[in-house]
């Protein structure tokens, strides 16, 4: 079934969580925005991190102090995206922020991992429309994603979390542990940050 329009603009729908179409003139420019910065951010040298985190600023909603990111680097729009102080994000990362994406002080993000918050219908007249959605992902204070990680839409990761190299997080995952596999599933707890 195809969604009703509301009067409200495609981006404030998508913001909200509610079905939008990724076609609307103002995401198109939005995202082509976020292109645009990403692949001169992806082009950048290693020996000029001052232009490296110039970008940043422009492209992503906020980075934090001494945290670092790897180019290549592929968003969806980049504004929705949050990353805390002292973290660093190893080669690779896909983050399709339709939806906020809020990283914590102190993570650790291994390569290749992708943090996912589009959804898109199971209805197939929905889908063929193409109507989509999104929802949040939220990773915690200290948290290692391992590489080849995926976050589905909709994931909170609590703090000083660590999950292995491929898994796949479908649902949230408590502070303290380790998780793995597919779908990612608690291997064992940690002990608690003593900071």
């Amino acid at each position: 079934m195809t969604p009703e329009l509301d009067g409200r603009s495609m981006r404030e729908r998508m913001l909200a969580g509610d079905p939008y179409l990724a076609d609307d003139p103002e995401l198109v420019e939005l995202h082509l925005r976020a292109m645009d910065l990403t692949e001169a951010f992806n082009a950048t040298s290693a020996r000029d991190p001052q232009r490296r985190h110039r970008l940043l600023t422009h492209l992503l909603g906020a980075i934090g102090a001494d945290t670092e990111i790897r180019p290549p680097l592929r968003v969806d729009y980049g504004s929705h995206i949050r990353i805390g102080a002292r973290s660093f994000v190893n080669f690779g990362l896909v983050a399709l922020d339709v939806a906020p994406i809020t990283i914590g002080d102190d993570v650790q993000i291994g390569t290749n991992v992708q943090l996912l918050t589009p959804t898109h219908p199971v209805d197939p007249e929905s889908r063929r429309a193409k109507w989509e959605a999104a929802k949040p992902i939220t990773v915690g204070d200290n948290v290692w994603l391992g590489s080849g990680t995926i976050v589905l839409a909709g994931v909170t990761i609590g703090n000083n979390t660590v999950v292995g190299a491929g898994a796949v997080v479908t649902r949230d995952l408590p502070a303290n542990v380790v998780a793995v596999g597919n779908p990612a599933s608690v291997a064992r707890t940690t002990a608690p940050d003593a900071t």
